[in-house]
């Protein structure tokens, strides 16, 4: 998806409750290019019945869709995968596992062909994922673990705070991770073609996780799109950014709450993230009209364009430069983001995502 100035309302299923959402990321970075095409100007969460609320359907119990189906097209997909994979290094007892336990998920396939029943705006999804609660739950999540994500965020250079909240808008502080066998939705995704280089890619990606010790293939359990643990990295992701902060020989981003934090405060850190500044600010346009871009400029420049807080008073006179975000359908009120909303896009390429974020962040005390 093109990181743009502005975004559409966010898309939903009517069957959607609760933000557990499908994210659309950045293939270079976390990307789960799920039911929308990422060459698309639209920034998009999908609330579904994405996490732990459904998981892998059992084809029979103890068997797999090679031992029951009469699919011989996905059996000798599994075979020609698997023969792959030894190529690129993955264990023959590995291989063997993966030959026997992976199976087709038909659920898996009309997920990702669904499309979106009606539209919410900035407004709206705000008030569904920066709950009253979910800032209560965050509050207590930090103070819960003060000590531990302080050392984290000292050793990364990101604030607690927006550790926290990222865990929270992701899956609700570990509480939703989706139930799918990550193996099986990946090889699903592949054998259905559609983004069969990408998903590919992630499912080799996923072996060979499950080859250096860090989970087993039973317990790699994730969204339907292969994104996986408290932080919801696709297995690239995992392989790049995640953490043993507890220094137990495992990167375990499942139960871990050291290593998930680690883990998302490294990829932050590594994306360009800076605690010496913030994420931005809401702030009143009045009837000016602005062209949109993706330039910097300083607080002062905005201000003379007659920019002013969300609450009117002028902006603060700080040495930061900005660049203005105008979501549509907000009236005369935008927001001025610093570089790091640009390290939030790279995580979720949504303005959306990257507000809530934001939003969910100011609301955690870090006394």
């Amino acid at each position: 998806m093109k990181i743009g100035s502005t975004d559409c309302p966010v898309l939903f299923r009517t069957s959607a409750l609760i933000p557990a959402w499908s994210r659309l990321r950045s293939i270079s970075s976390r990307s789960s290019n799920l039911s929308f095409d990422l060459t698309t100007n639209i920034a998009v969460l999908v609330f579904s019945d994405f996490f732990s609320t459904e998981s892998s359907p059992k084809i029979s119990e103890g068997k797999s869709f090679l031992e029951t189906s009469s699919d011989k097209k996905f059996n000798t997909f599994i075979n020609d995968i698997s023969k792959d994979a030894q190529k690129k290094g993955i264990s023959t007892k590995v291989i063997k596992q993966f030959k026997k336990k992976a199976y087709f998920i038909p659920r898996v396939i009309e997920l990702d062909r669904s499309q979106p029943e009606f539209k919410l705006s900035l407004d709206q999804y705000l008030n569904r994922v920066v709950t009253p609660l979910r800032i209560k739950k965050a509050n207590k999540k930090y103070k819960e673990n003060k000590i531990l994500l302080n050392k984290i965020a000292t050793h990364y250079g990101v604030q607690a705070r927006f550790i926290v909240a990222l865990w929270g808008i992701e899956t609700d502080f570990g509480r939703l991770t989706g139930g799918f066998s990550v193996i099986s939705s990946l090889a699903s995704l592949t054998f259905d073609g559609r983004r069969h280089d990408y998903f590919k890619k992630e499912l080799f990606n996923a072996l060979k996780i499950i080859d250096d010790g860090h989970i087993s293939l039973n317990k790699m359990t994730g969204s339907w799109a292969g994104a996986m643990g408290q932080c919801q990295f696709m297995p690239s992701s995992f392989l790049n950014y995640a953490s043993d902060w507890d220094k137990d020989g495992t990167k375990n981003i499942w139960t871990s709450k050291p290593d998930v934090f680690a883990s998302a405060a490294n990829y932050l850190n590594k994306v360009g993230w800076s605690d010496k500044k913030t994420w931005g600010r809401k702030v009143f346009l009045g009837d000016n009209k602005f062209e949109i871009n993706k330039k910097y400029i300083a607080l002062k420049k905005w201000s003379s364009k007659g920019i002013l807080n969300s609450d009117k008073t002028k902006l603060p006179q700080l040495d930061l430069k900005a660049r203005l975000v105008i979501p549509d359908n907000y009236g005369n009120y935008g927001f001025l983001v610093y570089s790091n909303f640009d390290s939030l896009l790279n995580w979720n390429r949504s303005n959306y995502f990257a507000i809530a974020v934001g939003k969910l962040s100011d609301s955690i005390s870090e006394k």
